[in-house]
């Protein structure tokens, strides 16, 4: 049971919240940049977190993942497994010498530790990750050789490798063609719909739409949220985008 933050309690929410949050702050020394935030996580649904850059989406994640520690507030989870947490693309280096099943190795060293050698539970478990991914073929490639979305999609196998029904992603889509954001965007779909309780922090607003729930921010603070028909107005993201 993940437990990491010592701000986080283990009780369930009754209504079926994975994780919940009430008056949260964070930040580094001396920058504060999460600001009294209150909200829940749906379980077995897709939460899209959106805000301009410095609104303090990554900095949200990183605490819900337990990379970041609450300064005060309180942070509750269901119980379950711990979150599986995936960066965002650029946090892993291009010229580590990792090729894509390494790098989705990487998933199982919560299970065995950094030195032990995969047992074959572990090899199963990272074949139907990157099976499900669609990477198997690409096992034996160097990870900074991979397209954009070949090498999202190799992060995401190394999350769904820690067999969490909780799973982070900063902003998984980005950078990466229409074609390449659609396809993730089906893929974390079909995890929900297999019982994974996605959360991802985004600037794409058409994949925020398709969410089943929204947490706008702005300034570190929470402006909106519910569905994202009722979040994603024209007018609450026009009041926290400058307009280019």
């Amino acid at each position: 049971m993940f437990n990491n933050n010592p701000l986080s309690s283990p009780h369930a929410d009754p209504r079926g919240d994975r994780v919940g949050f009430r008056d949260l702050n964070a930040g580094y020394p001396g920058r504060p940049v999460l600001r009294q935030l209150t909200a829940d996580v749906p379980a077995l649904a897709m939460t899209a977190l959106v805000g301009p850059n410095g609104s303090g989406k990554s900095t949200l994640l990183g605490v819900l993942a337990g990379v970041i520690t609450a300064t005060s507030g309180q942070l509750h989870y269901a119980e379950s497994s711990p979150p599986a947490f995936v960066p965002q693309r650029g946090a892993v280096g291009d010229t580590l010498p990792l090729t894509a099943r390494q790098t989705v190795e990487m998933g199982r060293w919560s299970e065995r530790g950094l030195w032990r050698r995969p047992a074959r539970r572990d090899r199963a478990v990272v074949d139907s990750a990157m099976e499900r991914l669609g990477v198997a073929d690409l096992g034996a490639r160097q990870l900074g050789e991979l397209s954009g979305g070949q090498r999202q999609r190799v992060l995401i196998a190394q999350g769904l490798a820690q067999q969490s029904d909780l799973l982070l992603l900063d902003e998984p889509t980005t950078g990466l063609d229409p074609e390449a954001r659609e396809r993730i965007t089906t893929l974390l779909r079909e995890l929900v719909a297999d019982g994974t309780t996605v959360v991802q922090a985004t600037h794409d607003l058409e994949a925020a739409r398709s969410a089943d729930a929204c947490l706008l921010l702005s300034d570190g603070r929470l402006v909106a949220d519910g569905p994202p028909a009722e979040v994603l107005t024209p007018q609450a993201l026009s009041r926290i985008w400058q307009p280019a």
